[in-house]
């Protein structure tokens, strides 16, 4: 079994996530007591949030790069970074480590088109939305790629995501407002599905919630981490 070192608490609500479901998934997997070889590094994300409201990235790069190394050198046979939003910074994270990060836009990617699916939606942060650093990823994993056009949706799909999901609240008019977005992707980009490319956003957004499929950034990272850390990828 490999070991996986992963950069969490941004959010902790969704490093819990991860945390919970390797292990299940692992033990399902390999049965008996089994469960998987991790270390996880867990940032203080207030820090991290104020850097990244005064548009600080080169400080996070450093920060999260050289967790990275110290997972490493811990043992980790593989990085994930426990977030959608911070691999903007993954190129060069990777750049500062000698084993592979597991790169989150990889894995869904995969997922989509093993369901035949091409033509996608994509919510998540506004630096998600706005920045093409996962548009352009899943776009060379031979997807189309549809976000809201709307600065104002992407406004209130950002508050949703920071003031509500990473505090653990979950509304039903938060989940009501998702549910019109998605459908404004498709009525006006005709999408065969939509990315939840927050690891937050399915505490809110369940599948038949919307009448396409929904592809879940967290749960296809968690798939692709156990398949490493079972030697089978």
């Amino acid at each position: 079994m490999k070991t996986i070192g992963i950069i969490g608490g941004m959010s902790y609500e969704s490093t819990i996530h991860y945390y919970q479901r390797i292990n299940d998934q692992v033990n399902e997997r390999l049965g008996g007591l089994s469960c998987a070889k991790m270390l996880i590094y867990n940032v203080n994300f207030e820090e991290i949030r104020a850097l990244m409201l005064e548009n600080r990235w080169d400080e996070i790069g450093e920060a999260l790069a050289d967790i990275a190394v110290t997972l490493e050198k811990a043992g980790a046979d593989y990085i994930v970074i426990a977030t959608n939003t911070m691999h903007k910074l993954a190129d060069y994270i990777q750049s500062r480590i000698g084993i592979p990060l597991i790169h989150i836009a990889d894995c869904v990617a995969d997922k989509c088109k093993a369901a035949g699916i091409s033509k996608v939606g994509l919510i998540g942060t506004k630096y998600t939305m706005v920045e093409d650093f996962l548009i352009k990823r899943l776009e060379a994993n031979g997807l189309e790629v549809a976000v809201p056009s709307d600065s104002g949706i992407i406004d209130e799909i950002d508050r949703v995501i920071f003031d509500e999901l990473c505090k653990g609240e979950v509304l039903d008019r938060s989940r009501n407002e998702y549910k019109e977005i998605i459908n404004g992707l498709i009525e006006e980009h005709g999408i065969e599905g939509i990315i939840l490319g927050c690891t937050e956003i399915e505490m809110l957004i369940k599948p038949g919630d919307v009448n396409i499929p929904i592809f879940d950034t967290t749960q296809a990272h968690i798939d692709s981490t156990v398949d490493y850390c079972t030697e089978k990828r």
